[in-house]
């Protein structure tokens, strides 16, 4: 009797010791892994709000992030039930800063295309009108909109602290990387390089441009249905197992809770993800 309490007190203390260790091990990589988060969040953060001319502490974002990924996981958790799908609703919003960031930015780069020709003529306009480059310069910047207003106006500073036009405007292609400014940062170059005039290379340049946008529009409406149709092929299962999720609980929990189901919703997502992308790449015409 002696010798079996013994025994189940040595076990009870190598098991307890065990959980502490794995405890330990697991708050010390948590810790590590976390740091390692917070310091690479911090720095892409740091640069991209600074991208868009924003002064935000990334601290805060990250606070932010965790704040916004903690409440997410909870609500999926306390919505579901289910350990899969508050998995794949964290690991959603561990990207969501990611995609955000890239819905914005591309955003932001369509809306200065759109910009460009107006203040092409701008310039082209006020050059002609016998104003040197960096005064017509200076006049788009005091009356153009962001972002177009911000991109000019950096440009400027750095001329005005020694840079070259040549490395402002590859600055700005850098910053912009679009086929619209590649195009205008080439032209002004020649214009600039062989001596030709400015404010007509200027005047064509911003009509190209133009006339690509318009192409670029009705290229778009003609391709809207082929969008919403990836939308509805994406969205359709998704609807439907939360339908059947308040209509059939009881059937629908071995998708949920059997490896055999985890197979079949791993399938399901692959074959959506195919599917979303052939979409995709039919309906991308590059002009």
């Amino acid at each position: 009797m002696n010798t079996s309490a013994t025994f189940l007190t040595v076990l009870t203390l190598v098991v307890a010791l065990s959980g502490a260790l794995l405890a330990w091990f697991a708050i010390d990589v948590g810790t590590a892994t976390m740091k390692r988060y917070r310091a690479s969040f911090t720095e892409r953060a740091q640069f991209q709000v600074r991208e868009f001319f924003l002064f935000i502490d990334a601290r805060k974002l990250f606070a932010a992030n965790m704040a916004l990924m903690a409440l997410g996981t909870l609500g999926a958790w306390m919505a579901t039930g289910s350990a899969i799908l508050t998995a794949v609703a964290c690991a959603m919003l561990v990207w969501a800063p990611r995609l955000l960031y890239s819905a914005m930015r591309q955003r932001r780069m369509l809306q200065f295309e759109h910009q460009l020709p107006d203040a092409l003529m701008m310039l082209a306009g006020g050059m002609r009108a016998g104003a040197g480059f960096g005064s017509a310069l200076s006049q788009l910047v005091a009356e153009a909109p962001a972002p177009l207003g911000q991109e000019f106006a950096l440009m400027l500073r750095e001329q005005r602290i020694g840079v070259t036009l040549e490395q402002s405007l590859s600055n700005l292609a850098h910053r912009m990387p679009t086929q619209t400014t590649v195009l205008v940062v080439s032209a002004m170059r020649i214009a600039s390089e062989t001596g030709g005039g400015l404010a007509e290379t200027l005047e064509r340049t911003a009509g190209t441009i133009r006339s690509r946008l318009q192409m670029e529009g009705k290229i778009r409406a003609l391709t809207a249905q082929g969008k919403l149709q990836a939308w509805v092929v994406g969205l359709l299962p998704i609807a439907l197992g939360l339908v059947l999720q308040k209509m059939e609980p009881a059937a629908m929990d071995m998708l949920w809770h059997t490896p055999a189901g985890w197979a079949a919703l791993a399938v399901v997502v692959v074959f959506e993800a195919m599917g979303m992308f052939i979409i995709r790449k039919i309906i991308s015409i590059d002009v």
